[in-house]
């Protein structure tokens, strides 16, 4: 018998999950945790496994578009069906992670991909659940589908738990010691390998400040209609429709960036979110403040640009593209395991002097200021505006997360 692979949910990352390893055939069956009654059959989460709004039929998705349907030997008493010859088995009793069960299905390895379980800190028998109760379960790695949560701020990082984006610092996780892993978002992914290239060539004592903004679709925490908030909601915004609203919101790519990336402790930064009415493919928007020197090649729009096509020609994993494409967010749906895709028609520069008055500098000493003639320098500083799409489902995020599970898989 092959390896087994549990996934907890069955929303947008968990459904694609499934496609994406029913197309790879690492494993050989895959046990799925709904947690609930779903429709009224086996037949009706077989017509919701078979088919995306986004990215369509699944045998279409596989083998084009005169592909035959690769769904069938439905069983309702086992809750089970084969997709393209992979074995596939739903769970429709608990949706708390101690009581799934995984170790009487021989699954050792789960891909949460709830977005409940995020608390790596709480004890497994927690009254809501909790992502330690997958191992009192039978599982022996977790690897979850988004950063981890940690609400108490006066507890530490356990240390079997590690956050990871592929391509950037996969190798921190260590496989004889972590045990739950976190596949970070797929903003922090996308942003990740944009700020990677900049950071190996001017190093970050050069990078006075960078802020983001992602233009994200919209996710299922929004509503489609005008809500009510519940008790407790502190952002309305999320209770407004999705159809017809640009919604600002937060995002936490700016502190999860600093666990996959750790030089980004050294660079004050900002990170914001607004979402779209589009159901997937988000763009982030990069701004950097760079110190200009005065012997080198000044940092210019091209220089910008031959950076990212140098480090996506020497990328091992293809997780960097680079396009001089002019591109609108459609185009890169489903993109093949794009971590972002750089649109360098768009990369813009301007440099400037900025003026700062050494009287108003903190800490210096007086009588060195008071023996200046001037006590106004002019540093030379550009300002970089760098794009990059992403697919926040499919072509990027999930891709890369099947990478992860395979990678943690061939270490057990």
């Amino acid at each position: 018998m092959g390896m087994k692979l549990g996934v907890n949910g069955f929303g947008r990352i968990g459904k694609l999950t499934v496609w994406h390893h029913v197309a790879r055939k690492y494993f050989d069956e895959i046990i799925i945790n709904i947690g609930r009654e779903a429709g009224t059959s086996i037949e009706d989460i077989a017509h919701y496994a078979g088919r995306d709004s986004n990215y369509g039929l699944l045998h279409g998705f596989l083998y084009g578009q005169k592909a035959e349907p690769v769904i069938h030997d439905l069983d309702e008493k086992n809750g089970s069906m084969t997709i393209d010859g992979i074995m596939v088995k739903f769970l429709r009793t608990s949706r708390n992670p101690l009581e799934i069960g995984w170790k009487d299905h021989g699954v050792n390895l789960v891909v949460d991909t709830t977005g409940q379980f995020l608390e790596p800190t709480l004890s497994p028998d927690h009254p809501k659940g909790a992502l330690r109760g997958h191992f009192e379960s039978g599982a022996e790695k977790v690897i979850v589908s988004a950063p981890f949560k940690i609400k108490d701020k006066s507890k530490k990082m356990p240390e079997d738990a590690v956050t990871t984006v592929m391509g950037i610092n996969d190798n921190d996780y260590d496989p004889r010691r972590h045990k739950a892993i976190s596949n970070a978002s797929c903003t922090t992914t996308c942003l990740a390998h944009m700020m990677k290239p900049i950071l190996n060539f001017f190093g970050h004592k050069k990078i006075l400040s960078a802020s983001m903004a992602t233009v994200h679709a919209v996710t299922g925490s929004q509503e489609v209609l005008d809500r009510l908030p519940k008790a407790g909601t502190t952002d309305l915004r999320k209770n407004r429709s999705v159809m017809n609203n640009i919604i600002l919101t937060t995002t936490g790519a700016a502190n999860t960036l600093r666990l996959v990336i750790p030089e980004m402790e050294q660079i004050g930064f900002i990170a914001e979110s607004v979402r779209i009415p589009t159901s997937t493919g988000s763009l982030i928007i990069l701004v950097i403040n760079l110190q200009e020197e005065l012997s080198g090649e000044p940092i210019r729009r091209k220089l910008i640009n031959n950076i990212y096509m140098q480090a996506a020609a020497e990328d091992p994993n293809k997780y960097l593209h680079y396009t001089d494409k002019q591109n609108v967010s459609g185009d890169i749906i489903g993109t093949p395991i794009a971590a972002t895709i750089i649109e360098g028609h768009e990369t813009h520069t301007r440099t400037a002097n900025v003026k700062i008055d050494l009287k108003k500098v903190p800490g210096l000493d007086k009588n060195v200021i008071s023996s200046l003639n001037d006590t106004i320098i002019r540093i030379p500083v550009t300002q970089c505006v760098i794009y990059g799409w992403y697919d926040n489902e499919m072509g990027g995020y999930v891709n890369m997360l099947g990478d992860r599970t395979v990678s943690v898989a061939e270490n057990m």
